[in-house]
């Protein structure tokens, strides 16, 4: 961000209009790009929440690098928009706290106050906004950790350390859970890191395991009873969801309300031919059905031409619908058609695109998941996305050597045999 034009989304109620077109006017003729949201008249009593939140979801959906609100006060904007999933806002009324919201809390929307910051105050502020990035490990760790506590990823370090926490805690807590967190985080990396943990105890118990599988049926053939019977089988073991295509996304619901399991979705499965608008449709349908996660298969094709802005539109395309619909992406590459140079342009187009995870294979295709290629993309893409190892992975043994190269989840459908094999290994816990 610091160097270059940035895409800005700008927004305002009433009282923040005059001082948004001025900012707006300026930042165009320093050549960045600018889509304005509304307000677009100085109408009296509009309403900050409804123009903060388009602003919000602009930057979340990936369509703007950064957001600028402007209302009276800016605090009531930037509690709107934090409440937007990716958003992470900060009300700033001078310099140091725009240098100290973007350098250490890796804020992606600004708010200002028209009636406590005058245009020339304001154009500081935002130059020093645009011209600040989170790049110290501290500081990005620290967001990650902003981030899993929005998604509620229960393996993540702070929702570890939240789980344990009383509402007094003593010297004895604080220690325990400074000890869990250095557990679960390793080397100082800045998400979950069971590879951290497998190294450090051997293999991870079957509770632990159990968490970051995708309970996975994807054959044409399955049936609704086939269905049901997968999501009895990962409310038994406790897995984090269960993988269908978006035809089953319904009977997956059904099966699986009022359990701590998730609905996954695939979408253009499995080859990724065709119009990435079609795939969003077919994503929003199995969000509203009841996904929460989404896994989408890139098209290949334009991955082998080198259409690399062509793969990233396609990915935002599909990304702007699950975000919308609060969810979770993961993207499937097809590892085993692709070089390690074009593994590692599809994991950047990837991350560019805002989703939250890479994904090796669907297990249609010539090979699955290879344990030099999680490697890679875990290189490629950590802290900022996930890793997801799926394809040919079927057994605890299987699992494990994924995990320790980098994998942060699991899809398998050999699942159940995995986690028996891991309560023979390691017990239960």
């Amino acid at each position: 961000m610091s160097t270059g034009k940035c895409r800005i989304v700008v927004g305002a109620d009433h009282g923040g209009f005059e001082l948004k077109e001025q900012i707006a006017s300026w930042l165009k003729s320093q050549g960045h790009s600018i889509t304005d949201v509304g307000t677009h008249a100085k109408t009296p009593s509009v309403d900050y929440p409804v123009f903060a939140a388009k602003v919000a979801r602009t930057v979340a959906a990936g369509r703007a690098d950064v957001g600028i609100m402007v209302d009276g006060a800016g605090i009531g904007s930037a509690m709107t928009a934090n409440k937007i999933p990716g958003v992470r806002a900060a009300a700033c009324y001078n310099e140091a706290l725009a240098r100290n919201s973007r350098q250490h809390n890796g804020a992606n929307l600004l708010t200002l106050g028209s009636g406590q910051t005058p245009f020339e105050q304001a154009k500081g502020i935002v130059e020093t906004f645009l011209a600040t990035d989170c790049t110290e490990e501290r500081h990005l760790r620290r967001v990650q950790m902003i981030k899993d506590l929005e998604s509620g990823r229960a393996a993540s370090p702070v929702m570890a350390a939240i789980k344990e926490m009383k509402l007094e805690l003593s010297s004895q807590d604080i220690a325990r859970i400074a000890d869990r967190v250095k557990q679960i985080v390793g080397n100082g990396g800045g998400v979950a890191n069971p590879a951290a943990v497998a190294a450090a105890t051997g293999n991870l118990s079957a509770s632990q395991l159990a968490r970051m599988i995708d309970h996975t049926l994807l054959k044409p053939e399955a049936t609704a009873a086939d269905v049901k019977k997968l999501c009895e089988e990962a409310i038994q073991y406790n897995f984090w969801s269960c993988c269908v295509n978006s035809a089953m996304v319904p009977v997956a619901a059904q099966a699986l309300r009022g359990s701590s399991v998730k609905v996954c979705a695939v979408v253009g499965f499995p080859l990724g031919a065709m119009p990435a608008s079609m795939m969003a449709m077919e994503a929003r349908r199995a969000m509203r059905d009841g996904a929460r996660e989404i896994d989408m298969v890139i098209n290949v094709g334009k991955a082998k031409s080198g259409d690399w802005d062509g793969v990233t539109r396609d990915i935002r395309t599909v990304c702007e619908s699950v975000k919308d619909g609060r969810g979770l992406l993961k993207v499937i590459l097809e590892t085993c058609l692709l070089t390690p140079d074009e593994i590692v342009k599809a994991c950047l187009a990837s991350m560019k695109a805002r989703a939250d995870y890479v994904k090796t294979s669907t297990g249609f295709n010539k090979g699955g998941a290879k344990a030099e290629d999680v490697a890679l993309m875990s290189r490629t893409v950590a802290p900022k996305l996930g890793v997801k190892a799926s394809g040919g992975v079927r057994t605890y043994a299987d699992a494990m050597l994924m995990i320790r190269n980098g994998a942060t989840r699991i899809g398998a459908s050999s699942s159940v045999k995995m986690m028996q094999e891991a309560i023979a290994a390691c017990g239960a816990r």
